[in-house]
């Protein structure tokens, strides 16, 4: 039996998530209650919208719990609205939005533009044979990335893939492929 994966099932894409990790060999599990964090080898937070995640996270009494396994050091894979709840800082942000602060990069949300403005785009990743075909919808961008961050991947020189301790994070969309390239890079980390 592979490892037990958490996908945060509060709003946005977990199914498809959940697809890509049971090909690979994990047993997956909605997250939705504290309870659902107990027992995880990891945890993935999906994209969506991160403004409506985090008034959910909250809601749901889940950000302090998830807060507190970040701090523990279990590893976590934040896609697209994921990658904008575990930044450090997040520019353009509401006020009462929060963040982890879980991987010392800065965010602009929506930084690509519109939802009329979503892309795919083929790019190099660190440890890939052959590109990754990536799939761009509303997606964050990376404005800043401590030294302390490895960049997994670029997109006309932005950041769109990088990892720092247990924390992994994309601003594009791998669940949406059937390349399980993406997921697979995380699942070696646990």
């Amino acid at each position: 039996m592979g490892p037990l994966v958490g996908v945060l099932a509060l709003q946005g894409g977990f199914a498809a998530h959940e697809i890509a990790l049971v090909e690979l060999g994990a047993s997956t599990r909605h997250v939705r209650t504290v309870d659902d964090l107990v027992g995880l080898d990891a945890l993935v937070l999906p994209g969506g919208e991160s403004t409506t995640m985090s008034m959910l996270l909250e809601s749901s009494k889940l950000f302090d719990p998830i807060a507190e396994i970040i701090s523990q050091g279990l590893p976590i894979f934040g896609t697209c609205a994921g990658m904008i709840l575990l930044a450090t800082n997040v520019h353009d942000a509401r006020p009462d939005q929060r963040s982890f602060g879980a991987i010392n990069i800065d965010v602009r949300r929506n930084a690509y533009g519109r939802q009329v403005d979503s892309f795919e785009a083929d790019i190099e990743v660190i440890s890939l044979l052959t590109p990754f075909h990536a799939v761009f919808i509303r997606a964050p961008q990376v404005i800043g990335a401590f030294e302390t961050v490895e960049v997994l991947a670029r997109h006309n020189d932005n950041i769109v893939l990088a990892r720092e301790n247990a924390i992994t994070v994309a601003s594009f969309h791998p669940e949406l492929t059937a390349d399980t390239r993406i997921h697979e890079i995380f699942m070696k980390s646990l």
